[in-house]
C-alpha cells in the first residue's frame, strides 16, 4: 500500500476509532437512566457491568472470526452491531430497552477492539504502528469525553433536541456511527482471509497457568474496573458530597476523559524516556493518591483533583501490562491478545460490587472497591523489570 495512499485509508480507520469511544457513555447514561427510572446504585450499575461482560464471551471468537471473514469485515460488523445499540434508546427508554442496547453497545465493541487494532497494523503495514494506535486512543477518547457534554446538552438545551432530553447523545453517536460504517465499507483495503487453526477457549484458558499472562490479565481487570468505577461514580461523588444536580456532576466525567486523553498522548513520550517499571509506578501512585481524595474529600478542588489524578495515572496501565504479557509469550501473540481483551470483563465485576458497596456506605464504599484494584497494580509493578 503505497505511502501516499495511506492517509486515505487512515481517515475512515480513525472514525471507527472514535465509535470505539462510544462504549464510554454507558457511565454518564446508567446516571441518567437511574434518575429517570429511580433505580438504586446496584441496579443501576447493572448497565455498565452488562456492558464489558460480553468481552469475557466475544473476543477469543472475534479472533477466530477474523480468519474466516477478514478484518475489515469483522470491523464492518462491530460497527452495524453498535449502530443498532444506539438506534434503540432513540425508540424507547424503559429498563428492558436499555438493557438490550447496552447489551449490544458491549458485543459490538468486543468486535471493534479486537479487529480494529489488527486491522490498523494491516493498513499501515507495520510502520509507526504504535504512533498510529496511539493517535487512535486518542480519538477514541474525544468521543468518551464529549458524551457528558452531549448528555448534558440535550438534558438542559433551550431548543428542541427531538423530544430525546438527554437521550439525543445516542442519535448523535448514530448517525456518526452510520459514517463510519458508511466510509469504511467503500474503502478498499486488501486482505487475506488466513484458514485453518485460530485460537480457542481452551488455548487461551491452558496459557492463564503462566504467571505472567495471569498476573497481566488481572491488572487488565483492575485498570478496566477503576475506568469503568471512576466514569460511572465520580458524577455521583459530586452530589453526594457537594449537592450538585447530576446536569452539573456530568462534568466530572468529561475531566476523567480529558486527563486520561491527556495521558494517552503524553504516555508514549514517557514510555520512550522512562522504563516502563519506572512509569508504572508513578501511574499507580497517582492513581493511589487520587483514592485517598475520592475517599475523603469534601470540597470541589479536591474531588476534582482526585478525578484528575485517577484519569492520569489509569491511562496507560492497559498498554503497559498488554505489551509485557505479549513480549513474555512472542510465541502465542494471539492466545494472549485474546485473553488481555477478555480482561475488559473487569468492566463488569467492579461497578456490580461498587453498586452494593455504595447502597450500604455510599459513595466511598464504591471507591474503597476501586482502591482493592490499584492494591493489586502496586502489586503487580514487580513483574515489570525494564
Amino acid at each position: 500500500m503505497a505511502n501516499k495512499n495511506k492517509s486515505i485509508y487512515l481517515l475512515p480507520l480513525m472514525l471507527c476509532f472514535f465509535a470505539m469511544g462510544f462504549v464510554d457513555l454507558v457511565g454518564i447514561a446508567s446516571n441518567y437512566v437511574k434518575k429517570d427510572l429511580a433505580l438504586s446504585d446496584t441496579v443501576a450499575n447493572i448497565l455498565p457491568s452488562l456492558v464489558f461482560f460480553w468481552f469475557l464471551i466475544f473476543s477469543v471468537p472475534t479472533g477466530m472470526l477474523m480468519n474466516r471473514i477478514g478484518k475489515k469485515n469483522t470491523v464492518l460488523l462491530s460497527l452495524i452491531v453498535t449502530v443498532v445499540s444506539l438506534l434503540m434508546p432513540l425508540l424507547g427508554s424503559s429498563f428492558t430497552v436499555m438493557l438490550l442496547s447496552f447489551s449490544l453497545l458491549g458485543i459490538g465493541n468486543a468486535l471493534m477492539q479486537t479487529s480494529l487494532n489488527p486491522l490498523m497494523a494491516l493498513v499501515t503495514g507495520g510502520e509507526n504502528l504504535a504512533a498510529q494506535l496511539t493517535f487512535g486512543q486518542f480519538v477514541k477518547a474525544i468521543a468518551s469525553f464529549m458524551a457528558p457534554y452531549l448528555a448534558m446538552w440535550g438534558a438542559t438545551a433551550a431548543i428542541p433536541t427531538f423530544g430525546l432530553d438527554w437521550r439525543v447523545l445516542f442519535l448523535i453517536y448514530f448517525v456518526v456511527g452510520c459514517a463510519a460504517t458508511l466510509l469504511l465499507w467503500f474503502t478498499p483495503i486488501h486482505e487475506e482471509i488466513i484458514e485453518g487453526k485460530t485460537s480457542s477457549f481452551a488455548d487461551c484458558f491452558r496459557l492463564l497457568g503462566t504467571p505472567v499472562v495471569l498476573l497481566s490479565f488481572l491488572g487488565i481487570m483492575c485498570h478496566v474496573g477503576v475506568d469503568v468505577g471512576t466514569n460511572t461514580t465520580a458524577p455521583k461523588l459530586l452530589i453526594e458530597r457537594l449537592g450538585m444536580t447530576l446536569n452539573e456532576a456530568a462534568f466530572a466525567t468529561s475531566l476523567y476523559f480529558i486527563f486520561r486523553t491527556i495521558g494517552c498522548l503524553t504516555g508514549s513520550y514517557f514510555l520512550r524516556i522512562l522504563k516502563t517499571r519506572t512509569f508504572f509506578i508513578i501511574s499507580v501512585c497517582m492513581m493511589a493518591a487520587s483514592m485517598v481524595l475520592l475517599a475523603v474529600g469534601q470540597s470541589q478542588w479536591a474531588l476534582y483533583c482526585g478525578i484528575a489524578l485517577v484519569g492520569y495515572g489509569n491511562s496507560n496501565v492497559f498498554s503497559m501490562c498488554f505489551a509485557h504479557a505479549l513480549t513474555a509469550m512472542p510465541g502465542k501473540q494471539n492466545e494472549v491478545s485474546g485473553l488481555m481483551i477478555m480482561g475488559l470483563f473487569g468492566g463488569t465485576i467492579f461497578p456490580l460490587f461498587m453498586g452494593l458497596a455504595s447502597d450500604a456506605a455510599g459513595q466511598v464504599g464504591a471507591v474503597a472497591v476501586m482502591a482493592i484494584g490499584v492494591i493489586y497494580l502496586f502489586s503487580y509493578i514487580k513483574q515489570l523489570n525494564n
